[in-house]
């Protein structure tokens, strides 16, 4: 897990591997610390890295949007592909936050060029 702000006052997360009941709790306190200590006016979740998403996965953004619903914060989910779109949908989650596809890390880590920006990298096991 990776995440990353850039000079637009945005948040990115960038998951990787699986998103299970085992590991959904540390990823879920990980997020929540870089919004409270950041107040970004969008996150974009990126599960482009994700191999397996459980319905924890779906708990963890409907937890993340009603956060920042309390921000007036935008949510994002970014390059959600195959089954884990689909279960995403299906869940409604489309309608509580915008389904992008990009290149998001690259986007944010240009956007900081000559800036300080604080960046957080994180090994959830």
């Amino acid at each position: 897990m990776k995440i990353l702000f850039d000079n637009k006052n945005r948040c990115l997360v960038c998951l990787s591997g699986e998103i299970d009941h085992h590991n959904a709790s540390a990823i879920r306190m990980k997020i929540d610390v870089a919004i409270d200590s950041h107040c970004p006016g969008e996150v974009y979740i990126d599960f482009s890295g994700v191999s397996f998403m459980d319905s924890s996965g779906i708990g963890l953004v409907m937890g993340r949007y009603r956060i920042l619903r309390e921000y007036g914060a935008s949510l994002f989910v970014a390059n959600c592909k195959g089954s884990i779109r689909k279960v995403m949908q299906l869940s409604g989650m489309n309608r509580l936050a915008k389904f992008v596809d990009g290149d998001f890390e690259n986007e944010f880590l240009n956007s900081r060029k000559g800036e300080t920006v604080n960046e957080q990298v994180a090994n959830v096991k």
